[in-house]
């Protein structure tokens, strides 16, 4: 096995497990720009329909704007953070319901309004690797660990993301929400990755920005959780949203793999 060194503990282990957004890949660079063209359009069909006086709500819980639009701010324990698309698309169809559209008109106006925001996406390709990610992953091969990602995005946009930051290929097991019944913070994910890489759980870590990340691992018996705080990031809040880490760090350059 090899040892991965953290905070003056010695672990070992065959496998980790990375989540992605804000694990893998900055966060706000790709999420935030994707919610702030969903929201504009939202807000674009609610004046178009004749409902003004709703653009206000036309926005998801838990995601802090600028006048100018902008997503400046998402809460770590919020939506963004941690739902799955179908959850965003019902939490914003909800804006168009409240504003009089009926249910189904809401979510089919809701989809056809992400289709365009997520084609803007895939035009800028704004998937960039975390500081160190990239030096970490090349460690943990020269270690010959497994690796897989778990995530609530779906799995064939996950690997998008990650052949868009040229290391689709680091990863032997890639899980989705669409490949297991129940999503984070439930063990499916965890779980199916370990048959995939062929480890135990107990012989896996788990990395993740998010406290469900932090419960599948434990849920799933994983030997080690580690939470990823932000690198100008007070302790002290990360603990707030991630309190079920094994261990808290601030960036991939606080894990020495032997």
């Amino acid at each position: 096995m090899a040892i991965i060194r953290v905070q003056g503990k010695a672990i070992e282990c065959q496998a980790i497990l990375f989540d992605k957004d804000g694990t893998i890949l900055h966060f706000m660079g790709l999420w935030g720009s994707w919610a702030e063209t969903l929201i504009r359009l939202v807000r674009q069909e609610l004046t178009a329909l004749g409902y003004a006086e709703a653009l206000q709500e036309a926005i998801l819980p838990g995601v802090q704007m600028d006048e100018t639009g902008r997503v400046v701010a998402y809460d770590k324990k919020g939506p963004l953070a941690m739902g799955t698309e179908d959850e965003v698309t019902a939490l914003l169809a909800s804006s168009l319901y409240a504003a009089g559209l009926p249910w189904n008109e809401a979510i089919m106006a809701i989809r056809r309004l992400n289709a365009l925001a997520m084609a803007e996406l895939r035009e800028r390709r704004e998937a960039r690797p975390l500081p160190g990610l990239y030096e970490f992953v090349q460690m943990c091969r020269t270690a010959r660990l497994k690796l897989g990602v778990v995530t609530s995005d779906g799995t064939a946009e996950a690997l998008e993301h990650l052949t868009w930051m040229g290391i689709q290929n680091e990863f032997e097991s890639i899980v989705g929400r669409d490949r297991v019944k129940r999503g984070k913070p439930e063990p499916d994910m965890a779980l199916l990755a370990c048959r995939e890489l062929g480890v135990e759980p107990g012989e896996a870590i788990v990395i993740g920005d998010s406290n469900a990340d932090m419960q599948m691992g434990r849920y799933a018996g994983a030997r080690l959780t580690i939470g990823l705080a932000e690198a100008n990031e007070e302790l002290a809040t990360a603990v707030s949203y991630l309190r079920d880490a094994d261990i808290l760090i601030q960036g991939y350059d606080e894990l020495i793999i032997e």
